[in-house]
């Protein structure tokens, strides 16, 4: 499992105009070529009277699959571009699929490939991007008048408060980056002179937003 990746939110989209021609770009993550493909015939059916259908996907943990496709629009000036998008802003487990309506005027190859371009990278903007952080949860508990102290702390540190429990003593589940954990142990020791009881729960990716254009 990777430590961390890029990967955008769950979907979106957004569109611009370029030349009379409308653009909409839509964004999916998708973990499998055939949630890939799903997605893609989803537009086109949305679509089906639109000039072109466009798309490009990456997936996987080593992008082992890559794949663009024009919709008949000249070889190599929109789904080329589109997934170059994609690589460029290192995203993973992602689709797109830009549709154009025509607009009457020709873009020619140069156009064609910035505005394919510019809608994938615009409509990524609007979904939003997250990195997928590989982490070790903990679970601490302490004396309720610890609580205010170490929350206050925790929340203003690198790690990722998950939850509250209001039990006997207060239960807090924090995740740290996986491979960090003696080092988080002993900050949280430090921090509570020695009061609090440590204990791993499970790992996962946590999803932490990022400003990325």
């Amino acid at each position: 499992m990777l430590p961390s990746y890029f990967t955008v939110k769950e979907q979106g989209s957004d569109e611009i105009i370029v030349q009379k021609s409308r653009f909409i770009g839509y964004v999916r993550r998708v973990e499998t070529e055939e949630a890939a493909q799903a997605f893609i015939q989803e537009i086109k059916k949305k679509h089906h009277d639109a000039t072109h259908n466009c798309s490009a996907y990456i997936i996987g943990e080593h992008d082992h699959i890559q794949k663009a496709n024009d919709d008949g629009e000249p070889s190599g000036t929109a789904g080329v571009p589109m997934l170059e998008v994609l690589k460029k802003q290192n995203l993973k487990d992602t689709a797109v699929v830009v549709t154009r309506y025509f607009g009457g005027i020709k873009l020619g190859g140069g156009g064609l490939i910035r505005a394919y371009g510019s809608t994938t990278s615009q409509a990524i903007a609007t979904t939003g991007i997250v990195k997928r952080q590989l982490m070790q949860g903990h679970s601490i508990t302490v004396d309720y008048t610890l609580l205010g102290k170490l929350e206050n702390v925790l929340r203003n540190s690198e790690y990722i408060v998950d939850a509250i429990n209001y039990l006997e003593n207060v239960e807090i589940i924090v995740y740290a980056k996986n491979g960090e954990e003696e080092t988080f142990k002993e900050w949280i020791v430090d921090l509570t002179n020695d009061q609090a009881q440590i204990q791993e729960t499970d790992v996962k990716y946590i999803e932490i937003d990022v400003n990325k254009q």
